[in-house]
């Protein structure tokens, strides 16, 4: 809109004259309660969780089998070389047959539990982008106003997406790592205490180790998923604002902020993936050492007699399957680190307070009849900056009323407050002798259509950008509102006529023809207010004159509010508003206000002073 607009975010390092990497990036949060939510996201697929703890289980119970048979079979080889007796053939093999049934088994339901795990990851996340989703859907236009939207879309996609990897690796390794350190724990402790008692020491030094390097690593997660998201954000604005960098020549300055924003996303991912990638190699050498330990003691208790050489074997195995779930995590870590802090993100815009919407009067968009009062209207974007200053402007029903002024008078806000997008800070507006705060916003905003100056196109065919303003429009109805917008001069020239798929934008079309679209869409909707702001700026001269005629259609027997720089297009207006400084400075009509000879007369001349000649 062409008027005050809220403050906007900077998007990336530099912006609004700062300095490089000025943007200032928070410490990570409340691990255990995003932990918490999403345990409570999991639970939304009960049956899924329970096949799969159901299949860790069986696999956690086959892995604590093998090294028992393994045992017992080297048992058997043993007793035969020490004793000179037979070797027992029937029972070894029948041992080894069992082996490899668990092996066989362990696979399968290994290859269950990933199956299991994907969808549970699927599930999960998809819940979460829904709930996402909807709560983005509801947010007070001014959130979406003050926040970068590459970086939302971040959340959407990019922290979402490390949750769901998160989800379908870790899950599974957590809950099959504590049930095999519980069960391997008894088992050791049975086949020999002091033994375990001795392996313990490794599993101190493992603990030490992760405690220690998680308390540095922490910290460069949460700042790695910042900073994505800003660069996200920088893109997207590079992208939508490209052909304005190029025709200001502002490549190289692009390109320094993305390098600036780029430097520090590669510096703190180097740190974070870093610090994640030593766990293992660590976990590696105190696994070997708690082997050699293990290898050491189990000899000399076996040369003394206290365990067998199968227990040793066994302990070995055990041992692993004992620190293996802490190596697993400590591995994991990393990746575990930018899931809860990617969750972190995506809980934030979660947490944020939905549109309020106080309506509960029964008046709906059919019973609208179009009598506006704005009555002491104060209002600020930023505290201390006053943008409407004891506003007051009053709207008959059917009544063409224009709003001029210079830029930062105040006219797109008046649209603004009318529509419920920002609230007011003090007075009252009124439809109908209502105030508005007390209608339903839905049926507020169903009785105003309004035609914006930078007009939206979706990636969908003309007719249907068109029936955005009316779903259940038939096609008759369609094709009237074009013509009657002079969308058909165009649009049934095109090969698929009405069904042609526009781009992301309308950038397979004129800002002109957008504009037209944007009209057709305004007429299908019918509604009892009508707002155009800036509506024919984009268009030639000599559609505007066509347009103009279906614009007097269109505002007959509506209540209208044009917002216009080009006072050529407000000329038969009921009456003319101008905007100074927040206020009201004159009203009148066109001659009138010339007559007048103040602000509008100025305006006015400033703007046609070279026609003259």
């Amino acid at each position: 809109m062409a008027d005050t607009n809220p403050p906007r975010v900077p998007i990336g390092p530099g912006r609004r004259g700062g300095p490089p990497g000025a943007v200032t990036v928070e410490k990570a949060q409340n691990v255990k309660g995003t932990a918490k939510r999403l345990l409570i996201y999991l639970g939304k697929s009960k049956r899924l969780l329970f096949i799969l703890l159901g299949v860790v289980l069986i696999v956690t119970l086959l892995g604590l089998l093998a090294p028992v048979l393994q045992q017992r079979a080297i048992d058997v080889i043993a007793a035969c070389v020490q004793t000179n007796l037979p070797l027992q053939v029937e029972r070894l093999l029948r041992l080894l047959v069992l082996l490899l049934i668990s092996y066989l088994l362990s696979s399968f339901c290994t290859f269950i539990q990933g199956i299991a795990a994907a969808n549970l990851s699927q599930n999960t996340v998809r819940t979460m982008r829904d709930d996402l989703f909807i709560r983005l859907s509801r947010l007070p236009i001014k959130y979406l106003d003050t926040h970068p939207h590459g970086d939302i879309m971040s959340r959407m996609t990019n922290d979402v997406e490390s949750i769901s990897n998160t989800v379908s690796t870790s899950i599974a390794s957590l809950i099959s790592g504590s049930l095999t350190v519980v069960g391997t724990l008894i088992i050791m402790l049975i086949y020999s205490p002091l033994l375990t008692l001795i392996s313990m020491i490794t599993v101190l030094l493992t603990v030490l180790v992760t405690t220690r390097m998680s308390r540095y690593m922490r910290k460069y997660f949460p700042k790695q998923q910042k900073y994505l998201g800003i660069l996200n954000g920088h893109i997207e604005e590079m992208v939508i604002g490209y052909r304005t960098v190029v025709a200001f020549g502002r490549e190289e300055e692009a390109e320094h902020q993305f390098g600036s924003i780029n430097k520090k996303l590669k510096k703190y991912g180097i740190r974070a993936q870093a610090l994640g990638g030593t766990m293992g190699p660590l976990m590696m050498f105190i696994s070997n050492l708690g082997f050699l330990i293990i290898a050491a003691f189990g000899g000399w208790f076996a040369i003394e007699g206290w365990i067998s050489v199968g227990t040793i074997a066994a302990f070995i195995q055990y041992s692993k399957q004992f620190t293996r779930p802490l190596h697993e995590l400590a591995n994991q870590y990393a990746q575990i680190q930018t899931a809860i802090a990617g969750a972190e993100r995506v809980f934030a815009v979660m947490d944020e307070k939905s549109e309020i919407d106080e309506g509960n009067v029964p008046h709906t968009a059919e019973d609208v009849i179009g009598n506006i009062d704005f009555s002491h209207i104060h209002f600020s974007y930023k505290e201390g900056e006053p943008v409407l200053k004891d506003f007051d402007l009053q709207v008959k029903p059917g009544e063409t009323v224009a709003l001029v002024g210079a830029t930062g008078s105040g006219k797109t806000t008046v649209v603004n407050l009318l529509t419920r997008f920002y609230e007011v800070d003090q007075g009252v507006i009124r439809l109908d002798d209502i105030p508005i705060r007390e209608i339903k916003k839905d049926e507020l905003r169903k009785s105003i259509a309004i035609v914006l100056q930078d007009t939206v196109i979706f990636a969908d065919t003309i007719a249907n950008n068109i029936r955005y303003g009316r779903e259940d429009a038939t096609d008759e109805a369609v094709v009237r509102a074009a013509r009657l917008a002079r969308v058909d001069r165009f649009a049934e020239r095109m090969n698929e006529g009405y069904d042609t798929m526009l781009t992301e934008g309308g950038g397979n079309l004129s800002q002109g023809q957008r504009q037209l679209i944007a009209i057709a869409r305004a007429v299908l909707a019918d509604p009892k207010i009508l707002i155009l702001d800036e509506a024919t700026s984009n268009i030639d001269t000599r559609t505007e004159v066509y347009i103009q005629e279906a614009m007097i259609a269109l505002m007959k027997g509506r209540t209208s509010l044009i917002i216009a720089h080009r006072l050529s297009t407000i000329r038969d207006a009921d009456r003319i508003i101008v905007l100074e400084d927040g206020k009201i400075a004159e009203a009148g009509s066109h001659e009138q206000l010339l007559a007048q000879k103040g602000c509008y007369y100025r305006l006015y001349q400033n703007q046609f002073a070279g026609f003259a000649t």
